[in-house]
């Protein structure tokens, strides 16, 4: 009898993780996310990242063509050489793993970011 609660139990909370998979929020697909990532610079919100990253690139595309301007302005900083070695200045901030975001309170956050999560660290107003 507890073998069949525990069966249903599992179910029940991998059915409830493949919802909350399906349900997170997601970037609004031609949103212009370009005074959001200005602001980001502005608050002095850093992304470490090595270009062969899957969650990296990912955050990357999510902001579009507003990313050149981020990465322009200091906000990206490269942590992989093309033979995937680390590059100095990520070995100097300690970076161990991708992506690795650095807030200006000192705080720092590793894995893809949501824009709500970078919004409340750094209190830029999201689109």
């Amino acid at each position: 009898m507890e073998t069949k609660y525990l069966v249903i139990g599992v179910v029940v909370a991998f059915i409830g993780l493949i919802t909350l998979m399906f349900l997170s929020v997601k970037p609004a697909k031609g949103v212009d996310y370009t005074e959001f990532a200005q602001c980001l610079n502005e608050e002095g919100a850093v992304m470490y990242g090595a270009w062969w990253c899957g969650h990296c690139n990912d955050q990357k595309s999510e902001f579009g063509s507003s990313w050149k301007s981020f990465e322009a302005n200091g906000g990206y900083i490269e942590c992989s050489t093309q033979t995937r070695k680390q590059t100095q200045p990520c070995k100097d901030a300690g970076i161990k793993s991708y992506p690795t975001w650095r807030f200006a309170d000192g705080t720092e956050q590793s894995g893809k970011l949501s824009y709500e999560y970078l919004s409340q660290k750094t209190g830029c107003s999201l689109p």
